[in-house]
């Protein structure tokens, strides 16, 4: 959480889109006897992916090797079994969120619920990703809308305003 110029509080949560491959890679294992690959996991979550109820569920075909066999196999999986398999990594992603919120000074709540919490990174391309942290917490969430270039803008902007990012370097050594 930053105001006014400060980082407030924060975590870093110790999930990201590779433990969500593998989560997808376990879940294709466990209920298919399949092994794909890490690749072909990051695929099925950039193609179906959604950690929120679609309005129309998507599906794609997979292959990889049976284990039993030592095969080749294909299977179509579903947007509802990703959703699954990204249940464990995504509730870890939300309870982080909700321990931060949980240590940030009663009186920025308030300007929290009033805006909104924002995500960006690789994590805000997941589908309905703001929809499943809004339910979790109870308070509005939006994705950015270039989430991915959103911490190399910010940091260009940072080091345009270089007395502000020593303010902030300085604030975040305080606050540990």
């Amino acid at each position: 959480v930053i105001s006014l110029g400060g980082i407030v509080s924060g975590r870093s949560a110790r999930v990201g889109g590779d433990d969500m491959d593998e989560a997808i890679v376990k879940y294709v294992r466990r209920n298919y006897n399949l092994m794909i690959g890490e690749r072909t996991a990051e695929n099925i979550k950039i193609t179906i992916g959604s950690v929120w109820p679609l309005e129309e569920e998507l599906s794609t075909e997979v292959r990889g090797r049976d284990y039993v066999t030592g095969l080749p196999k294909g299977i179509t999986l579903s947007s509802v079994e990703v959703r699954d398999a990204l249940a464990e990594p995504i509730s870890q992603v939300a309870g982080c969120v909700r321990n931060t919120l949980e240590e940030t000074p009663p009186e920025l709540i308030g300007d929290i619920i009033d805006r909104e919490v924002v995500v960006s990174g690789g994590g805000a391309l997941i589908r309905g990703i703001d929809k499943y942290l809004s339910k979790e917490m109870g308070i509005r969430v939006k994705c950015v809308d270039n989430p991915l270039l959103s911490v190399v803008t910010g940091a260009g902007r940072a080091l345009e305003e270089i007395d502000l990012l020593e303010k902030v370097a300085t604030a975040g050594r305080k606050a540990k």
